[in-house]
């Protein structure tokens, strides 16, 4: 037994049912509905032959080729699908919920499970998140310099009963040159989106939501647009933190790693810098010095942020001064100011 379903309906169910995506591997790794489990009908290369048969001689002949390949790996699938869902009960989805999808739940229905299909399948799901980012929202950007421990008081908030999106947590990305350092990988920025609503969907959007301040993109991640402009238009809390502060936070976070590596994240702006100062960034480096090649980092950040800031309204700027690395205080004078 097989019932279609709309992307809501589907992710609905999704709440308390596995979610079964057949498309290939490739395609899955690119992004894939958050929490689905992937058994792919065709392996990448698998696909790509059945997708050049399809162009060179014709549908049917695509089709008799599909066959060939997945006759032996029908009973795997079904095993694979009971392990998955031992209630007997799962949503499967391909990328446009056609004959990939349709032939899967045929399948695991004729193996005694009870299927739901998405209706567009992926297709229909990813246009309906990116059109959810449009959707307005309470946001408060916390803006800060590069060091203002902005990620940290993030988090307090979220502590102190207030709602957080955490975008570079979501891309595995700090947002400057160094911000890869120490990260897993970068997902890519499809699969970003989908995370990012996922997160989204769990939030109250009658609530404020707190976002610390981004570029557009967050290393390699989109900010999906709905959302940037939206950011764009957001009140900001601008932390302005001591210099000294933010030189600390920032040596205790990137000493631990090799100087090749920080090497490599200083020449990314070398440009920016110029040729003095990123040579003497690099010395300092060199020497063990990291409180003056963070500082000279900081001047070329500290200039990029305060341009992008009066770029803003200044009317939906609201500045707190922060004269302690105390994230706690921090996020309990913004509440308390907000």
């Amino acid at each position: 037994m097989t019932k279609p379903l709309s992307v809501e309906q589907f992710l609905e169910k999704a709440q308390t049912l596995p979610i079964i995506d057949v498309r290939s591997p490739g395609e899955f790794e690119r992004g894939h509905i958050v929490g689905a489990v992937n058994i792919p009908l065709f392996e990448n290369h698998e696909r790509a032959e059945v997708g050049t048969r399809y162009k060179r001689v014709g549908k049917e002949s695509a089709f008799l080729l599909g066959l060939d390949i997945v006759g032996p790996k029908l009973s795997g699938f079904v095993k694979k699908a009971n392990k998955i869902a031992p209630e007997k009960e799962v949503l499967v989805h391909c990328w446009r919920g056609g004959m990939r999808s349709g032939s899967f739940a045929t399948l695991l229905s004729s193996a005694g499970m009870k299927v739901s299909l998405l209706v567009g399948g992926y297709k229909s799901y990813r246009n309906f998140i990116l059109e959810q980012f449009r959707k307005p929202l309470n946001i408060i950007i916390l803006g800060g310099k590069t060091g203002s421990g902005k990620t940290e008081i993030l988090y307090e908030l979220e502590k102190q009963g207030e709602q957080i999106l955490d975008l570079e947590g979501l891309a595995n990305h700090k947002g400057s040159a160094f911000g890869m350092l120490g990260q897993a990988p970068q997902p890519m920025t499809e699969h970003f989106e989908n995370m990012l609503y996922e997160k989204l969907s769990k939030l109250d959007s009658s609530r404020r939501i707190w976002v610390e301040d981004e570029s557009k993109n967050v290393g390699c991640c989109n900010i999906p647009d709905g959302l940037w402009q939206q950011m764009r238009m957001a009140n900001v809390a601008f932390i302005d933190v001591k210099k000294e502060i933010r030189i600390g936070r920032l040596m205790n976070e990137y000493a631990q790693f090799s100087f090749e590596e920080l090497k490599q994240a200083t020449d990314k702006i070398a440009k920016r810098l110029g040729g003095q100062q990123h040579k003497d960034a690099v010395v300092a480096l060199a020497e063990g010095d990291f409180s003056v090649g963070t500082d000279i980092a900081l001047h070329y950040y500290d200039k990029a942020y305060l341009h992008g800031l009066l770029k803003r309204e200044p009317e939906k700027v609201k500045t707190f001064e922060v004269t302690e690395n105390n994230p706690i205080a921090t996020a309990r004078q913004l509440i308390e100011a907000i």
